[in-house]
């Protein structure tokens, strides 16, 4: 009987500890996704530009994209290499030779 009621503790311990880590990584995996991908307004936001720059960035091709039902969404990763490729310090030229 005492072996029973070990085995029961030892069963509802692991269960416990597999709902936490479910838990965990439900809650990890949300997370990364919401930090990987920006919808419209977040960009719009964090460029300070307008509804119509962020349509002309898209049907240029500067910002690539991702559409579900109507409602865009860019990468994080996406924004900051554009910004990258237009960054110029105008203290550097000849290849950031002054």
């Amino acid at each position: 009987m005492i072996e029973i009621i070990d085995l029961l503790m030892s069963l509802s311990q692991e269960v416990k500890d597999i709902k936490a880590r479910l838990e965990v990584f439900k809650h990890n995996g949300a997370e990364k996704l919401m930090d990987t991908w920006l919808d419209s307004q977040d960009v719009m936001q964090a460029l300070h530009i307008s509804k119509r720059t962020l349509q002309t960035f898209r049907t240029n091709g500067v910002i690539p994209f991702s559409k579900i039902q109507g409602k865009f969404y860019y990468k994080k990763a996406d924004i900051a290499q554009v910004l990258q490729e237009n960054y110029y310090n105008h203290n550097f030229k000849n290849n950031g030779n002054k």
